[in-house]
């Protein structure tokens, strides 16, 4: 366990030309401690997981990053892996390389947990680690397919104005209210209690037959226009696979997961180089876990687990969790007895981490565990339920990393 609470100093430029003057803090973590993480971290490693248990909290972002920061400029690593769609990352890449625009703007079609300061902060670093490293440099890439954007929607809408005017209302009252599932997921609106009613699912595919038809109908009169009509049908069908495939639409799915772990793995083999992989501890735990979101369902396999099949011990999992605190969207209280954050807030510090694969560490804390997860749909007055469960602590996690109290991430305009 390391026991080291010296005031954090950060070593590393932030460049990020964000107005808040407290953006570059490291968090609980001193320099000294990330020091000797990334070092046991880097160790013989190819891909590293560096999960959290809330995507809310600026403090567990905060130390994900300065250990990302450490990883490069100390040990190599070369890219960044994100929960993301390969365009929207393909987006970011273009701004760490060629400073496209700035950070902020660079992140408007991002998966609503990346809009943050945090998160333009970490790019404008990556920025200005690529300026001075062109022959050597950073590179993004996501782990998602292509997915419907925003711009889809405008695209299928102002065709059917163009073309059909007098069903624009019909395609709109489809479309209107699934698009919100990009700022707010479906699954979480349900929570909420502001989701309208209807599957968007639904929504989708009876929007996608409406345009067909209006399409159709058009092919009939305007045979030219082939090329245009079939990419308004491909952008129709990237809406409804949005929303068939998302959590709402098809609870945890195991299909992409091998996916995420499959884009990840490949890239690592094509380009060589060393990867850290940002993305929830059910997603890098290295081993099969039980979600909160389908718990009838058991142990599933998550993008760490398939990582650690097919790299073995050069697949790192690290786990970044929390005690209490108020992450702006929920006050967390402290945790349940039986959950392994409970346990490691018996430590009285503002933050200390496990090597697990230490046999000492590993004898003492191993064995089936229940994490807390924070998610989009967490509900405190059910705190005791929102977590995940592995078979095996050790397994799951290589490194532990825990922070005692946590404050919100601040949220881009």
């Amino acid at each position: 366990m390391n026991n080291d609470t010296a005031a954090p100093r950060s070593s590393f430029p932030s460049h990020t030309g964000l107005s808040d003057p407290q953006q570059a803090d490291v968090g609980p973590l001193s320099d000294a401690a990330l020091d000797e993480l990334a070092e046991r971290v880097a160790a013989a490693t190819t891909i590293v997981g560096i999960g959290e248990s809330t995507r809310f909290s600026r403090e567990t972002f905060g130390v994900r990053d300065q250990l990302f920061r450490r990883l490069v400029q100390q040990h190599g690593f070369r890219a960044l892996a994100i929960q993301d769609s390969v365009s929207v990352a393909a987006g970011l890449d273009r701004y760490v390389h060629a400073g496209e625009g700035d950070a902020a703007s660079a992140l408007d079609s991002a998966w609503r947990p990346w809009r943050t300061v945090e998160m333009a902060a970490a790019l404008e670093w990556i920025r200005a680690f690529n300026r001075e490293h062109p022959n050597d440099p950073i590179r993004i890439f996501g782990v998602n397919p292509v997915q419907a954007q925003p711009d889809d929607y405008d695209a299928v809408l102002d065709h059917v104005r163009g073309s059909a005017p007098e069903r624009l209302a019909e395609v709109a009252s489809h479309l209107a209210s699934i698009r919100t599932a990009h700022h707010t997921a479906e699954h979480v609106q349900r929570a909420r209690g502001i989701h309208p009613g209807r599957p968007f699912a639904d929504h989708a595919r009876d929007a996608l037959a409406l345009v067909r038809s209006l399409l159709d109908a058009d092919h009939a009169d305007h045979a030219d226009h082939a090329d245009h009509a079939d990419g308004i049908l491909a952008r129709m069908r990237m809406i409804v696979d949005f929303h068939e495939r998302s959590v709402a639409g098809q609870g945890v799915s195991t299909d992409d997961v091998a996916v995420w772990a499959g884009a990840i793995g490949e890239y690592q083999r094509r380009t060589g180089l060393r990867v850290v992989y940002w993305d929830g501890i059910g997603h890098t735990s290295a081993t099969a876990v039980t979600s909160p979101l389908a718990p009838e369902r058991g142990p599933l396999p998550s993008e760490g687990s398939l990582l650690r099949k097919w790299y073995g011990a050069q697949y790192v999992s690290v786990a970044i969790g929390f005690h209490h605190g108020d992450l702006g969207v929920v006050v967390v209280p402290e945790p349940a007895g039986d959950l392994v954050d409970a346990r490691l807030g018996e430590t009285d510090l503002p933050a200390h981490w496990l090597d697990l694969r230490r046999e000492s560490v590993r004898r003492r804390w191993d064995g089936p565990a229940k994490a807390r997860v924070i998610s989009g749909v967490y509900d405190p007055s059910r705190d005791a339920d929102e977590h995940l469960a592995v078979a095996s602590l050790a397994d799951a996690f290589d490194v532990l990393i825990h922070i005692r109290r946590v404050t919100p991430v601040r949220w881009l305009p």
